[in-house]
């Protein structure tokens, strides 16, 4: 399908920038209603602004400035929204911050809660709000975006990990209470990003991010990182008819093969594949 958000509207957060404008701008040329969010209502107005140009006639592209992280904010977003389009159908969590970067003992505490509280808890709150509107029509997709330390370590960036690490499992433990009325809920893992974040830690330094993972930065930035494109081809994916019935999984856009997983639906409801688990000795060939 040429347009295979034709007929659908989705709320977007923190699309005013990187990932999330390109989430956006892949959702309107998919034919999909679009409401976008962020903070900061200047770069929000620009990013209205060219998804506006792409849109065809008669579809809707609209702008809420809030904070994820303020639930009255929350409830105004969704509120907004169903006054722009009758029918909600796909919510995608983008927004999120780094936080502060250094060692635990380190860091500003305050800074460190402001993280989990914009990553986890705001994507909480605003799936919190969609879902009653999703049940009443017993349908909705609910897109989280995952990130680094999600599935492994990431020292001196720990307000991150920890909250990314909670936004999936948040994402699974919601798609097993809502796999009755339709709404499916999936985490993208969108790749390593030259975006705003990366920038953040090459401005950080070695000192605070470690030299590791800065000098692994420093050559991200040179190589180009993964494609934003990639990233936001799944988002559409996941918010279209075609992934029916996928849900409760973590799929990574850059290395599995998601194109094809419509074709996998028994599989992919019968396992725990692509789902946060366990590790123990057997599985590395361990006999103690």
């Amino acid at each position: 399908m040429t347009q295979p958000l034709q007929g659908r509207s989705a709320l977007i957060t923190g699309a005013s920038m990187g990932l999330g404008l390109a989430i956006a701008r892949a959702y309107v040329q998919a034919g999909a209603n679009v409401v976008i969010c962020a903070r900061d209502s200047g770069p929000l107005k620009s990013a209205l602004a060219e998804l506006r140009g792409l849109a065809t006639e008669g579809q809707i592209v609209a702008a809420e400035s809030g904070d994820v992280s303020n639930p009255a904010d929350v409830d105004r977003l969704v509120a907004a929204s169903l006054e722009y389009v009758p029918q909600l159908h796909v919510l995608v969590n983008n927004a999120g911050i780094y936080g502060p970067k250094g060692a635990i003992d380190e860091v500003d505490w305050d800074a460190w809660a402001d993280a989990i509280r914009v990553n986890l808890l705001g994507s909480v709150l605003m799936a919190r709000a969609v879902l009653p509107h999703f049940k009443a029509h017993r349908y909705g997709k609910i897109v989280q975006l995952s990130g680094g330390g999600a599935t492994a370590p990431l020292p001196r960036i720990s307000a991150y990990a920890a909250s990314k690490a909670g936004v999936v499992r948040f994402a699974e433990t919601l798609a097993e209470e809502v796999r009755d009325f339709g709404i499916d809920v999936n985490s993208i893992a969108p790749g390593a990003l030259n975006t705003r974040l990366l920038d953040e830690v090459l401005e950080a330094g070695p000192e605070k991010v470690g030299r590791d993972f800065y000098e692994r930065s420093v050559r991200q930035a040179a190589e180009g990182g993964a494609s934003l494109d990639r990233g936001a081809e799944l988002a559409v994916f996941l918010g279209s008819p075609v992934s029916d019935g996928i849900t409760g999984k973590l799929i990574s856009a850059v290395w599995d093969p998601w194109e094809t997983l419509a074709t996998h639906l028994a599989d992919l409801q019968s396992t725990d594949v692509y789902t946060l688990r366990r590790i123990v000795p057997k599985d590395r060939g361990l006999g103690w």
